[in-house]
């Protein structure tokens, strides 16, 4: 089945003709390129692609750095506004004046109208949504389902003896992001801690041994092998230095975060494509809650998976499953930049054809892709660029792609069209076509409400129930129903709301997480555990800051949750800070069969008491909730919310070395004009001084020959008068002819030391400015806001009921958090 993307235009008016584009889905095994500024529709173009490849059946995996594809999820067959409502856009609701029932009403009848325009309705999306299954991964983070990368550090199933290049090349691609990860960009060939973990890895692989963090920080400081290379490892590393990195690493693992790096699904390529019962699946990595450093590490594990995977198929010539990297910005760029996604996605667009996998790689900014990589793309979605340095760039990179014969170019005819492109209109250049297609994107099934946050995206994690029935490992540890002593929830005051807030942390994690913290791993769990609720005062408070300066206009949710005796005698919020939820998702009704620890104290249900409390949040939220960022005055420069300082400094170093440059620039212009006036008086003086010089020999040699002419003509009776008058007037002029020599001469030393002087003048012009520079890019400088008090909202505020995991541990009770 053919994918519909769209209607073709008229190359010349951009008229929409009667022809869809039907894209071969086999075209996508020489690989795909999508290239479009914001605004093109790109994102459009790219959800329409992939539900394509989910109505044919066909497997995928997304990595989504910025959280766009997430909106594949929010299919709605009945296209009822209710279900719009959660997704529509607050602010663009505001600004259109209309209430969010309304506004969402209004955005329901236009995606309605918009796909009726297509002869699409509800029943497609009926039909998309049952194509695959939908799974939604959220690396780092338990907001959707979470993901295992220590067994990445599993052992593969590839034989060492036949796969020992490919092996080899999956571990210096997943040590690159472990050490990416701490901070290292480490040389595999020159950096000591590279090459140590590397043969740890290999040492450990060769023997079939799993490795974890603990194993590998273990083994740096005591590694399993005597010698590295011909020297001994102590020193080629000294065990001072191997503790230096193990306590770099154990720092990861030492943070509370880490915890939900380590439980949930492993990176099992076949099951993120299919279910158990075969079912095609589409998988989709969200990591736009990631740190860079972080998000380089999964997605670099992530690759070198599923280059793993591919060496174990058998080969295939249609497309068997789908690779989609969603903004490969920073993650494979030109040389001689080398980040750990570099390599694995090279060998994938080298070898991935023979086995059907087509890889899709999505980018806004056509600088920066190495082109040369991509000699192997067929297909090129060209949208419209922000700069004509964008199009020139692309143009030439697809310049090189044809000179390697794989990609049919004509710049002249792509110029042209690239130039009158407009949103929503792409040019595609397909090697299996005769010839570039202008076309416009159909109007997506899936509704596009932009990036979601991570508190949207827990709506599409899986229900917990299953979570929690399931066995946990190494304790036998398994939800069970409550004490009958628990109470049943009652009802408060119709004043005073009450909130059950969501289970964050599954028995088996919250077991897990209690064994690493106390070390204690054979503990014995005694029957089961069993959720309860213990009642809090729970407040989640919308924060928002605005600094038009630095373009921000940013919100902050806080939440706290306190017991009863952290009320008195007032609230103390600073000491009962919690995970905010999703205020519009939280249960304002009992779960089913949920069973409370303990009544509710008077305390928290006295509507005064609470009505109070709630002034006192706000005045404390205006007194501390601060937000901090950086900035450089001299640049005028502002840190992007959630940027760390060391990003933001290297920014600001790339723009004061563009305006050192531009600067460096207009000096050797102006140092350049007068040199050159100096350097051309200077060649004309030494052209004078060669003339002068033919001329002084000429005058000497007359000299010489009237001397002798002379005694002649006193010989033949000449006038002696005479003579002696020619004599002098021949001296005369040979001695002007010397003083023009020496004069010329002088005139061009002179010309030379102001030549070196002004060079010197440049040199000490061009060093003040590079420290000048230098210092602005180091001028990075703390910046606080405050918020006002109209930009302080309560968004939930009442009595809170915190799920408790309940167990018995050895005979003893014990109580873990189910919410985090």
């Amino acid at each position: 089945m053919k994918f519909n993307l769209g209607r073709l235009l008229e190359p010349q008016t951009h008229a929409p003709t009667e022809s869809l584009l039907l894209y071969d889905p086999d075209d996508l095994t020489t690989h795909a390129v999508v290239v479009g500024m914001t605004g093109s529709g790109k994102t459009g173009l790219c959800i329409d692609l992939l539900e394509e490849a989910a109505l044919s059946g066909l497997p995928s995996i997304l990595i989504d750095p910025k959280g766009d594809i997430t909106n594949l999820l929010l299919q709605f067959p009945d296209l009822a506004p209710a279900d719009f409502q959660k997704w529509v856009n607050v602010d663009e609701a505001r600004r259109a004046h209309l209430p969010l029932e309304d506004y969402a009403a209004a955005r329901a009848a236009e995606w309605r109208a918009g796909l009726a325009q297509w002869g699409l309705g509800p029943a497609n999306i009926a039909r998309l949504k049952e194509s695959v299954e939908w799974a939604l991964y959220t690396p780092g983070s338990d907001a959707g389902r979470p993901v295992s990368v220590l067994r990445s550090f599993d052992p593969p199933s590839l034989s060492w003896d036949d796969n020992t290049e490919t092996l080899r090349e999956r571990i210096a691609g997943t040590v690159s992001a472990l050490l990416g990860l701490v901070g290292l960009e480490a040389d595999p060939v020159r950096s000591r801690e590279h090459i140590l973990l590397a043969n740890i890895f290999e040492h450990a692989w060769r023997a079939g041994q799993p490795l974890d963090l603990a194993a590998i920080i273990t083994q740096v400081q005591t590694p399993p092998f005597a010698k590295l290379g011909v020297f001994d490892v102590e020193r080629f590393y000294p065990e001072k230095d191997r503790f230096n990195l193990a306590l770099a690493l154990n720092a990861i693992a030492a943070a509370p975060s880490f915890q939900s790096w380590v439980s949930g699904e492993a990176l099992d390529v076949p099951a993120l494509l299919r279910t158990p019962e075969g079912k095609p699946r589409c998988s989709i990595f969200y990591v736009a809650h990631l740190s860079d450093a972080e998000r380089m590490f999964f997605i670099a594990l992530l690759l070198e998976q599923v280059t793993a995977w591919l060496r174990g198929q058998t080969g295939s010539a249609g497309l068997r499953a789908l690779l989609y990297f969603d903004e490969v910005y920073g993650y494979f760029p030109p040389y001689p930049l080398n980040p750990p996604t570099k390599q694995p996605l090279m060998r994938l667009l080298k070898q991935a054809r023979a086995f059907g996998l087509g890889v899709v790689l999505v980018t806004q900014n056509p600088g920066d892709l190495d082109y040369k990589g991509l000699t192997n793309t067929g297909s090129w979605f060209i949208g419209k660029l922000q700069t004509d340095r964008d199009k020139a760039r692309l143009l030439e990179g697809l310049a090189t792609i044809s000179a390697q014969g794989s990609l049919a170019f004509n710049p002249s005819q792509l110029d042209t069209l690239i130039s009158s492109l407009k949103p929503r209109n792409f040019l595609l250049n397909n090697v299996h076509a005769p010839a570039p297609l202008l076309f416009e994107t159909r109007w997506a099934m899936s509704y596009l409400a932009g990036p979601l946050t991570r508190e949207q995206i827990r709506a599409f994690k899986p229900p917990s129930a299953a979570a929690l029935a399931a066995p946990a490992t190494g304790g036998g540890v398994v939800a069970a129903a409550a004490p009958p002593s628990a109470a049943a929830p009652a009802a408060p005051s119709a004043s005073v709301p009450q909130y059950f807030l969501p289970v964050t942390q599954t028995l088996e994690d919250a077991v897990l997480v209690w064994r690493e913290a106390t070390g204690q791993k054979r503990a014995q769990f005694e029957g089961g555990g069993a959720l309860v609720y213990r009642p809090v005062l729970f407040a989640q408070a919308l924060v928002r800051y605005v600094l038009a300066r630095a373009n921000l206009n940013a919100d902050r949710r806080f939440a706290y949750a306190l017991d009863a005796t952290q009320c008195e005698p007032v609230p103390h919020w600073a000491e009962a800070e919690a995970r905010p939820v999703d205020a519009k998702a939280v249960s304002r009704v009992a779960p089913s069969g949920a069973r409370l620890a303990d009544e509710a104290p008077g305390r928290l249900l006295d509507p005064k008491r609470l009505a109070a409390w709630q002034k006192d949040l706000t005045g404390y939220l205006y007194r501390t909730a601060d937000f901090a960022l950086h900035y450089n005055p001299a640049l005028k420069a502002y840190a992007r919310p959630g940027q760390s300082f060391e990003e933001f400094r290297a920014e600001c170093g790339r723009a004061a070395a563009a305006r050192r440059d531009e600067a460096l620039a207009k000096v050797r212009a102006r140092y350049d004009k007068k040199l050159d006036r100096l350097e051309d008086r200077r060649a004309a003086e030494q052209r004078e001084v060669g003339r002068n010089e033919d001329e002084l020999r000429a005058r000497e040699s007359e000299s010489r020959w009237t001397g002798a002419e002379n005694i002649l003509g006193l010989v033949l009776g000449h006038s002696p008068r005479r003579m002696m008058s020619v004599s002098e007037s021949k001296k005369r002029l040979a001695q002007q002819a010397r003083n023009e020599v020496t004069e010329s001469k002088e005139t061009v030393e002179t010309l030379t030391e102001q030549i070196t002087q002004l060079k010197a003048e440049a040199q000490a012009e061009f060093a003040a400015l590079a420290e000048k520079w230098q210092a602005v890019a180091q001028d990075v400088q703390p910046l606080r806001l405050t918020p006002k008090r109209a930009d302080i909202l309560l968004e939930v505020f009442g009595l809170g009921w915190r799920p408790i995991w309940k167990l018995t541990v050895d005979g003893q009770p014990l109580e873990l958090p189910a919410y985090l």
